[in-house]
């Protein structure tokens, strides 16, 4: 389960930035991942809500939006989506590319801390 050890690198990132902020709670937290990424969503949640037992994050949800495939087509000069998620050609030209743009990413959009009048971690 590589998930969690992802979960406990997403919580360092945003304990730290948390910290830095001087935030005391944080409310939710936003990632953007990548379709081709491999990653579980189920299995991120569970690892990252024990791996943030006992910091400023525990109470935190993971909201999460997905980035679509996108290669770049050296024909067209221009991004496009695949004809497929594994098919990697041009839908125009059907050239193929192995030049993925998007696709593969796992990112911290943002965090939102929680209001202070409803602070208690």
């Amino acid at each position: 389960m590589h998930e969690l050890s992802l979960a406990r690198a997403i919580l360092a990132e945003v304990v730290e930035a948390a910290t830095v902020r001087e935030v005391e709670c944080v409310e939710s937290i936003h990632l953007k991942i990548g379709a081709l990424c491999g990653i579980f969503a189920d299995s991120l949640e569970l690892g990252f809500e024990i791996a943030s037992v006992g910091t400023i994050c525990e109470a935190a949800s993971l909201q999460f939006s997905t980035s679509p495939v996108t290669i770049w087509c050296q024909s067209c000069d221009t991004a496009v989506s695949p004809i497929g998620q594994l098919d990697f050609r041009c839908p125009k030209c059907l050239t193929s590319s192995a030049q993925l743009i998007t696709g593969r990413e796992l990112e911290i959009v943002s965090f939102t801390p929680k209001p202070i009048a409803l602070v208690s971690c």
